[in-house]
């Protein structure tokens, strides 16, 4: 199977047919799910069906798909995915980054080390110019991922959404970084 990127500790890899059931799980965890849907587990079918489709999609911008699986290097365990694709279709410029990982990853620096990665890849090899990111405003673990990654907070917004789901009141916010803020950062360290 083919690695989109490596860290130190994970392999990145385009999904397969084959990762349903571990979707299913990592998608069944009410903690995982909680930032997300309150939640909820996800139907296996949904995953099937619409999720895994979307998970596999290409964009033509970056010649790559838009979400990883995740893999410990060692062991090939599935940590989760990884999201790093185009905010519009046709266009590399703006790139939405996004994780969700297992809770047995969880406080193990997986979720910055890749973020990290992708970024780094964006900037140097797919043509980005802005990540952008987004997570509940009292998902303080995602926030604070965002900013060991170097994004910087942008806005607090509260979003009109249709089940609302508890800490939602408080909004959403957006955390962002430019190719130029990244590259003024690389060359002080």
């Amino acid at each position: 199977m083919s690695t989109f990127l490596e860290t130190a500790r994970m392999a990145l890899r385009p999904f397969t047919a084959g990762d349903v059931d571990r979707l299913v799980e990592l998608d069944g965890d009410p903690e995982v799910m909680r930032y997300l849907n309150g939640g909820r587990p996800t139907p296996r079918e949904t995953i099937r069906t619409e999720h895994l489709p979307r998970l596999r999609h290409s964009f033509p911008a970056t010649g790559t798909v838009g979400y990883w699986a995740a893999e410990a290097k060692e062991t090939r365990a599935f940590l989760g995915w990884f999201e790093f694709r185009p905010v519009e279709e046709d266009g590399p410029a703006v790139v939405e980054l996004g994780y969700r990982l297992r809770r047995a990853a969880w406080g193990h620096g997986y979720a910055t080390e890749g973020s990290r990665a992708l970024i780094r890849k964006g900037f140097t090899e797919l043509g980005v110019q802005r990540v952008t990111a987004n997570t509940m405003a009292v998902n303080a673990a995602s926030r604070r991922v965002m900013e060991k990654a170097g994004l910087r907070h942008v806005r607090t917004y509260v979003g009109d959404w249709p089940d609302a789901i508890p800490g939602s009141e408080h909004g959403e916010v957006e955390y962002a970084l430019t190719r130029a803020e990244w590259e003024q950062r690389t060359v002080r360290q």
